[in-house]
């Protein structure tokens, strides 16, 4: 049996679109990219290419797998995140688009001069890493609860052949002597309460709950965060988290209370809060 690549990108993604709607078509085109070794302009160039049998069979398990809801990467076993190609796997978070802002905040207040960057909970090491890849100069160190997060993001640290980038396990600062001091300090950490419905739908049924759920309605690594980063900062020091579109004002208060009175949230590109950042002044 042969098909088409406009064929099955049509079929596939009406199918797809029934059970789950959303980026069905996104899906699709990332199957067949890996199955056929080729970008996504391929598929547009050459519509009417059939794949082989062999080809076919592959896309066919693949497409099965993602009809039951497991999420792409962890199909592939990659995503693409900022400008890198990360090995991802169901015991991190998978990289997110909207994360990249985190990115684009860290870069934005980094000195000029080489300094150093702290990434709590960084599981790919996908946030680091982005760093580390625009700022030779910068030393970047991320660490993890998750032995396996840790082995994950030096992998990727090694694939993408960047040496400036560490990881290390760490109950968030616990294994940090006080004597380390960072210029800024993200974080993307867990911030969804235990009863929100939304951890039963998508992807994130199927990542680590341990990554996603934290106590105080989703504010309980925030809050940690927020009391004891100044310990690590230098005078100056910036530190900014991610959290939930709903969670910027909780956020304010929550950093407002452990000495941080002119926190801010910024917006990302779809208008939702989705980043606090604070000075250490």
């Amino acid at each position: 049996m042969t098909a088409t690549i406009s064929a099955l990108l049509a079929d596939s993604t009406t199918e797809l679109t029934a059970l789950s709607g959303g980026a069905a078509g996104v899906d699709v085109r990332a199957l067949l990219c890996h199955v056929l070794g080729q970008p996504s302009s391929y598929l547009y160039t050459w519509p009417e290419r059939k794949l082989t049998a062999a080809q076919l069979a592959q896309f066919r398990q693949l497409f099965a797998r993602r009809l039951q809801g497991e999420p792409v990467a962890y199909i592939l076993g990659y995503r693409d995140f900022w400008t890198l190609r990360l090995n991802v796997s169901p015991t991190t978070l998978i990289p997110r688009p909207e994360t990249e802002l985190l990115v684009e905040q860290a870069l934005a207040v980094l000195p000029a001069t080489p300094c150093r960057v702290l990434d709590l909970g960084t599981g790919t090491g996908a946030v680091a890493l982005a760093i580390a890849s625009e700022r030779p100069d910068v030393t970047v160190v991320g660490v993890d609860l998750m032995p396996e997060a840790v082995a994950l993001a030096s992998r990727n640290a090694h694939d993408n052949h960047l040496s400036n980038a560490h990881f290390i396990q760490s109950d968030w600062f616990s294994a940090l002597s006080d004597m380390n001091r960072f210029e800024v300090i993200v974080s993307n950490p867990p911030y969804i309460d235990g009863d929100d419905p939304h951890l039963q739908q998508g992807d994130v049924r199927f990542e680590p709950a341990s990554a996603l759920v934290a106590e105080e309605s989703g504010l309980a690594a925030i809050r940690h965060i927020g009391q004891t980063a100044p310990t690590y900062l230098v005078d100056g020091g910036w530190l900014m988290v991610e959290h939930g579109y709903n969670q910027g004002e909780a956020v304010r208060a929550a950093w407002k209370d452990a000495g941080w009175p002119d926190a801010k949230t910024q917006q990302d590109y779809a208008g939702l809060d989705r980043i606090t950042l604070a000075q250490r002044l």
